[in-house]
């Protein structure tokens, strides 16, 4: 169904303090050896605000290297692993990943499952120091994917990632931030066993796609 490989494991070994934010966990580091990941990500990571950086349903963060070298491309500077704020740089599969996906990573019995896109936020914005950033970011729409641990263990770079789950709702994570089937969403929402924050930002877009439909239906009547 899919594989990919780790190539970097990635924590905040200390916070970078940025202009007219503050404190921050955004610049994440490669780790050398294993590192041990439980409910709440990487042991040795933390986020300064996890309601909107952590917590279970955020836990772990992946971002694609074949996205990267593109914005390396585009934006003309290395992009150095960690450098997105992500735990997990992989080569493969993050891109068009699933809602619900699960990934077997290693051998060291780690299990995870996809949950939401990463939204680009001002903290990333002035990390970046790219005009329009948080535009460009998502108008590229390579937001990369958060995700629960279903199973704990330990990661290191060489790692396989095999996807040994993939639902067939036909949702993919980007969907929940950039255009996808609206009707796909709604029915996502049907599962009783969404993970909280998966279940809120399909929420956020069914309604936002209702809202749309009764725009346009106004201004249909308001022609007749």
């Amino acid at each position: 169904m899919g594989t990919g490989t780790v190539l970097a494991v990635c924590a905040a070994g200390q916070d970078v303090v940025l202009d007219g934010i503050g404190p921050s966990a955004i610049d994440k580091r490669p780790l050398t050896g294993r590192a041990e990941v439980h409910e709440l990500g990487l042991a040795a990571d933390h986020q300064r605000n996890r309601k909107y950086h952590g917590g279970v349903d955020q836990a772990v963060y992946a971002y694609a290297e074949r996205d990267a070298r593109r914005w390396a491309g585009e934006l003309g500077r290395d992009l150095a692993y960690g450098w997105f704020g992500e735990n997990l740089r992989i080569d493969g599969i993050v891109t068009d990943a699933f809602v619900g996906e699960r990934w077997q990573v290693g051998e060291d019995g780690l299990v995870l499952e996809t949950t939401i896109p990463r939204v680009p936020c001002r903290t990333f914005a002035v990390w970046a120091g790219e005009p329009r950033w948080v535009k460009r970011f998502m108008e590229q729409a390579d937001f990369g994917a958060y995700l629960r641990v279903l199973q704990p263990g330990t990661v290191a770079a060489g790692d396989s990632v095999t996807v040994i789950h993939r639902p067939d709702h036909g949702v993919r994570v980007r969907h929940l931030l950039a255009d996808g089937d609206p009707e796909a969403i709604r029915g996502l929402l049907e599962h009783d066993d969404l993970p909280a924050k998966v279940r809120r930002e399909a929420l956020r877009v069914v309604t936002r796609t209702d809202t749309r439909r009764g725009v346009a239906r106004q201004g249909e009547a308001h022609k007749s």
